[in-house]
């Protein structure tokens, strides 16, 4: 059975910084991308950042590139993403999800909060 597991989310005040981390259970880890995703409230799901299997192809939204990173431990079967310089504007529910047929798998969401 496939479970993601984020964690990690918080409040945090503009400029400061936030690790998350999703772990992943009963598949083959390395073999996936990994993406993070975020909702606002009354907003779309966006794509926030994507990593390849071993880590060699990472992308990032306009919104968020240069502030934040993705990373895996595929030992750990875990996906990171550190998020500094945050913004009010990136205040959401963030989610990991790995690509799958015939439905994707998602992880039940942290939130963010960035508010002074």
């Amino acid at each position: 059975q496939v479970q993601l597991v984020e964690s990690g989310g918080g409040l945090v005040q503009p400029g400061g910084s936030l690790r998350l981390s999703c772990a992943a259970s009963g598949f083959t880890f390395s073999s996936y991308f990994m993406h993070w995703y975020r909702q606002a409230p009354g907003k779309e799901r966006e794509l926030v950042a994507s990593i390849s299997g071993f880590g060699s192809v990472r992308t990032y939204a306009e919104s968020v590139k240069g502030r934040f990173t993705i990373s895996r431990d595929n030992a750990k079967k875990t996906v990171y993403l550190q998020m500094n310089s945050l913004k009010p504007e990136d205040t959401a529910v963030y989610y990991c999800m790995c690509p799958s047929s015939p439905l994707d798998y998602w992880g039940q969401g942290t939130q963010v909060t960035v508010s002074s």
